[in-house]
């Protein structure tokens, strides 16, 4: 009897849930793309190269990360999108595979004066929790540790409506945190009345000298002329003592303006509202130049800067005040933190213990969690960002990183190469945009855009592996094994800047000399003082012009024309060449379309769901008034050079009916630093980061100095671009200035003619010189981490 064959067991087939391992994008036209359409494989680690301005966050941050989060923002009530920020769809045809989407930016963090690295990290609310339970004596809930809760008593009659109405009365108490003097912000601040008002002029005359308030104000200078209680023919020295008290200090009080109720308020109080209650580095440069000569700040003689009452410093554990714990290295909070013992907060314990870790992992153990918020770089604060997904139980998500090497040491790019591969390997999706090869090596997916900037990228020159790339006919595939060579010859120094005993934030009495009529690179690891010792140490002022990280700001109307100071003179030659006034050729002002007032497009807000922005039918989005547009200058209307790239309008004003020599100037310098295909009227919020980089250093440029200190350069620079500003600091040596650079590019230290390395480590761990010579000796010596990093970098 035979036995029948049983069939080899087949495969099973693969289930139709696991078909789904791509991200499709079909024909994305969002900013300069041109039809992109691109796969992006799931579970992998894709990063996005090309120059500065060739389309990677138009591709990856506003097509991909913001239809991600909109369509997730669509699946809330109408009521609850109604709280939230409004995306509207990118312009792409097909977008397929999506997952959620966590993007990690290097937007600053919010630069209010409360806004600490504690409180956007949670971690201070942690520990007033664990201080509200452990800490003696008890003095109440965790709002009495916080510095921006205010202690807050009151009492009298209060009515309750429950069945017939009945008047109660009661007292009402909360304990707060927060210092009385200061108000949470830690410094209180002395104004100088000097520089508020000329004394020897009366309020009709123009006494006032606040930048903004004009003598037609109606809501600045004529609510204290015309408000009744002041005298305006009488110079401000002859006030009665009555008068200058109601003039310095009076409370707000209604007054009648022409018919119109206004609130007139004391001069003092009014000044604080407006300009102090906000952080200085988010105020514009002529309002913050105008504060740090009209207040002086000093650390709060109550709480010594802490922010805290007295009441939140005295409670303590085993012998730490909360004031103390947020003074402390994190590194070294995280030891004392791991020192307690209690199994009565014991979830806390670990939860504040793994936030500790995570900082200490990311490499800003450095940091203390009283540091404010505004003070940190780009780069720092996208870290403190990634705090909270680090140890996340999320899978199958798209994180989303915006140059997450950015003002890294080499020897901290290995540490943040390991956090990204760490989610990838969770089962993430993990999309990079970077320009450091060291970042691109890791990758498992490499896509390029470009070939150029602007109008000339938009497109995927490349799309494969590391090892494609590297053999690609591409600029990152022909730059991406550049080596900068050190120099042959280094210049000699025409003087130098003497810094003596600084011990600003960490540095331990450091004296250095830094070279003059050279360039010098201030190196170190991350957190190791070189920002403390160059912006602290070298005064900013005559003869000093400091580029700092600090990112630009601008509105939709802003473009490089209003930017650099660019259009003054092209309106000037325009009203010249015609006859009429200047501003008329400006769209923020006379000139501007009626209809649209000057932007271009109309915006229709349409409440929860995403508002439309259309085209404006009455000037076709040229932003002026049709009778504008007929006055020329060298045949050209206003719009038309409004719409020339940098090149175009260099050889226009160069020349000819159109040759403006100072628009010339400022046009040379924005092709000195590779913005030559940037239109003039391109808004600024369609800039990259890179472009923004190198707009903001144009900028400056102007500006006259022989000590130029320029604070990472490089960020969001592209290795071809990084090339190009080489040759542009070398042309302001050699021109005679001084060339100060805060850098960690390896291209940049080669580069140099002097070299000061601060360290050895991070926080305390930093603070000192380890080295001071040129590029030759340290990669001779490889004394320090730089000088390993850099021998390795130049093959030496």
């Amino acid at each position: 009897m035979s036995k029948a064959v049983r069939p080899e067991p087949q495969p099973p087939a693969p289930h139709v849930a696991d078909s789904h391992d791509l991200i499709r994008v079909h024909g994305a036209r969002e900013n300069n793309l041109k039809d992109v359409s691109i796969e992006i494989p799931k579970r992998r680690l894709t990063v996005f190269t090309g120059v500065s301005g060739s389309g990677k966050s138009s591709l990856v941050f506003h097509t991909i990360a913001a239809e991600s989060q909109r369509m997730i923002n669509e699946t809330y009530s109408a009521f609850v999108q109604g709280f939230m920020p409004t995306q509207s769809r990118p312009e792409v045809d097909v977008l397929e595979g999506l997952t959620t989407a966590i993007i990690v930016d290097q937007q600053r963090l919010g630069a209010d004066p409360r806004s600490t690295v504690g409180t956007v990290t949670d971690a201070n609310a942690m520990l007033r929790i664990l201080f509200s339970r452990l800490g003696l004596p008890h003095i109440g809930s965790p709002g009495a540790f916080a510095f921006n809760v205010p202690s807050v008593r009151a009492s009298g009659a209060i009515t309750v409506e429950r069945g017939s109405k009945k008047a109660v009365k009661a007292t009402f108490s909360r304990t707060g945190g927060m210092c009385p003097r200061c108000e949470g912000r830690g410094t209180v601040s002395d104004i100088d009345l000097t520089q508020l008002y000329d004394d020897t002029k009366s309020l009709a005359e123009g006494a006032f000298t606040i930048p903004g308030w004009k003598s037609d104000s109606f809501w600045t200078v004529r609510v204290y002329a015309e408000s009744g209680l002041l005298d305006p023919h009488k110079p401000i020295r002859d006030f009665t003592e009555k008068e200058m008290r109601d003039f310095l200090h009076r409370e707000p009080t209604k007054v009648k303006v022409e018919g119109v109720n206004l609130t007139y308020e004391g001069l003092l109080p009014k000044i604080q509202k407006s300009f102090l209650s906000k952080d200085r580095e988010a105020m514009q440069p002529h309002i913050r130049e105008f504060v740090d000569r009209a207040v002086t700040f000093q650390t709060c003689p109550e709480c010594a800067g802490t922010r805290l009452s007295e009441a939140a410093r005295s409670s303590r554990i085993a012998g730490t005040s909360i004031a103390d714990a947020c003074a402390m290295q994190i590194s070294d909070l995280a030891a004392w933190v791991s020192g307690l013992a209690e199994p009565s907060v014991a979830p806390l314990l670990t939860t504040l213990r793994h936030t500790l870790d995570s900082f200490v992992e990311i490499g800003l153990g450095y940091l203390s969690l009283d540091r404010p918020a505004g003070t940190l770089s780009g780069g720092e604060a996208q870290r403190v960002k990634m705090i909270r997904h680090l140890g996340s139980s999320l899978t199958d998500t798209t994180y989303v990183f915006d140059e997450p090497t950015t003002g890294l040491h080499p020897h901290d790019i290995q540490r943040m190469n390991n956090l990204l591969l760490r989610l990838r390997n969770k089962g993430n999706t993990v999309l990079v945009v970077e320009h450091k090869p060291e970042t691109i090596a890791i990758a498992d997916h490499v896509v390029e855009l470009g070939p150029g900037a602007g109008t000339a990228g938009g497109t995927v020159c490349f799309e494969g592996t590391v090892e494609g790339l590297r053999a690609a006919d591409t600029v990152t595939g022909r730059h991406f094994d550049d080596r900068a060579a050190l120099k042959e010859t280094v210049r000699k120094p025409t003087g130098a800047l003497e810094i003596r005993g600084t011990t600003r934030h960490n540095l331990r009495n450091v004296d250095v000399d830094l070279p003059l009529g050279v360039l010098c690179v201030v190196t170190g690891v991350a957190g190791s003082g070189k920002s403390s010792l160059v912006h602290g140490s070298v005064p900013a002022g005559a003869g000093v012009v400091a580029v700092d990280q600090a990112p630009i700001r601008g509105s939709r109307r802003s473009n490089p024309a209003t930017y650099t100071g660019l259009l003054d003179p092209v309106r000037k030659a325009f009203a010249k060449a015609n006859g009429v006034k200047p501003a008329l050729f400006s769209a923020n002002s006379e000139g501007a379309c009626p209809h649209c007032d000057g932007a271009g497009v109309v915006y229709t807000d349409l409440a929860m769901m995403a508002g439309t922005a259309s085209t404006c039918e009455e000037c076709e989005g040229k932003r002026y008034r049709p009778s504008v547009l007929e006055y020329h200058l060298g045949g050209r209307d206003i719009s038309e050079v409004l719409a020339m790239p940098v090149t175009e309008a260099a050889e226009f004003f160069g020349a000819g009916e159109g040759r403006t020599p100072a628009a010339q100037r400022v046009l040379a310098r924005l092709a000195d630093v590779g913005l030559g295909y940037l239109s003039l009227g391109q808004p600024l919020t369609t800039l990259s980061g890179g472009e923004r980089q190198r707009l903001k250093l144009a900028t400056h440029m102007g500006e006259k100095g022989g000590v130029y200190v320029l604070d990472e350069p490089t960020a969001g620079l592209h290795l071809a671009d990084v090339e190009q500003l080489l040759g542009l600091l070398d042309r302001l040596v050699d021109s005679g200035k001084s060339v100060i650079v805060v850098e960690h590019h390896q291209a940049v230290m080669a580069h140099a003619d002097w070299i000061v390395d601060l360290g050895p480590g991070a926080g305390h761990d930093g603070g000192r010189i380890v080295f001071e010579g040129t590029p030759a000796e340290l990669v001779a010596t490889r004394p320090t981490l730089t000088g390993e990093h850099l021998a390795s970098y130049v093959g030496a």
